[in-house]
């Protein structure tokens, strides 16, 4: 049987958020595409509730990861486009139909990704605060991306084969990225096109997943590659932002209150725009609890960059 597309999910224990998912498949995906679920490492129900779905489910005994799931998956497809989404996210109704939109229309395209929605699930500060940081990145982003992104990415199976697919990288879907466009392909994104992000965030899960599989990797794959793109989480403003805490932290380290209150108030006009999403989307009391959580995130994405850097010029002494 030939289809349209394929899609493929990669889940490990994904319960709840998984029926989610899988559910909106269901209800917004056409008839005409393949559903291809890896089981990786389940040891829940996540296999039987792909099967129960109508996926063709592979089932994998011991984890390997969401890169080598989806590759997996890329080899059973029988489908010249391939779409990627998490299993902690939900389509919605024009998700699916425009990603093949736009493929149509451009068709020297090789790879596209979506974005957040404006309205995470999960309700408490943490998860709403970083959903929508998130889906705010996308919506200022450039359109001709830099990276891949497998929560919603779609990709022509040919162009993903000739690049090696996924790496064992935790960022496997930004070093994919970085592969095809230093192949020459290219890579769009749409900020109209949206899923749902479902995932539940506190603050030990999002610093762990910001420090240690998000910026020290992002690092050092920068520092391997040679290319930092001023776009996404790594804009010029994003840098400047980083120095202008380190010297306010100094500064109220030292009891420097006065210069201190001028780095504060150029710190916070410089992210103006991020205040001015959150205020339009929660208010007043919302943007004032972003602040410094904001500031924070800086703070520690600034020492991961650092770690990255010592990393990495560690391992090059060690060859």
């Amino acid at each position: 049987m030939n289809f349209d597309l394929s899609i493929i999910i990669p889940v490990h224990n994904g319960g709840d958020k998984f029926q989610q998912c899988l559910n909106s498949i269901i209800q917004y995906a056409p008839k005409s595409c393949e559903l291809i679920v890896v089981a990786d490492g389940d040891t829940g129900n996540d296999a039987t509730l792909a099967e129960t779905a109508g996926a063709t489910v592979i089932r994998v005994p011991q984890a390997l990861g969401a890169g080598k799931a989806r590759n997996l998956g890329v080899e059973a497809a029988q489908s010249d486009l391939i779409l990627f989404f998490d299993a902690d996210v939900t389509i919605h109704s024009d998700t699916i139909q425009k990603i093949c939109a736009v493929f149509a229309k451009d068709t020297g395209l090789s790879a596209l990704i979506g974005s957040y929605d404006d309205e995470p699930s999960e309700g408490n500060f943490l998860s709403q605060y970083r959903n929508l940081f998130h889906h705010y990145n996308h919506q200022i982003a450039n359109e001709n991306a830099s990276t891949f992104w497998g929560a919603c990415g779609a990709i022509r199976r040919a162009d993903f084969l000739a690049v090696g697919g996924f790496s064992d990288n935790v960022l496997e879907d930004v070093e994919l990225g970085y592969h095809l466009r230093e192949a020459g392909y290219r890579i769009r994104l749409d900020p109209t096109i949206h899923v749902k992000h479902l995932k539940y965030w506190h603050v030990s899960l999002m610093l762990k997943t910001d420090i240690f599989i998000r910026a020290i990797p992002w690092t050092r794959m920068i520092l391997r590659f040679q290319h930092l793109p001023n776009d996404l989480n790594l804009r010029i403003e994003s840098r400047i932002s980083v120095v202008l805490v380190f010297l306010l932290l100094m500064l109220l380290m030292a009891g420097q209150w006065e210069l201190s209150s001028v780095l504060a108030v150029a710190l916070f006009v410089l992210n103006l725009d991020v205040y001015q999403f959150f205020w339009k989307l929660k208010g007043a009391r919302f943007t004032l609890q972003v602040i410094p959580w904001h500031w924070l995130y800086y703070l520690y994405s600034g020492l991961a960059y650092i770690i990255g850097h010592a990393q990495h010029f560690i391992e090059l002494k060690q060859r």
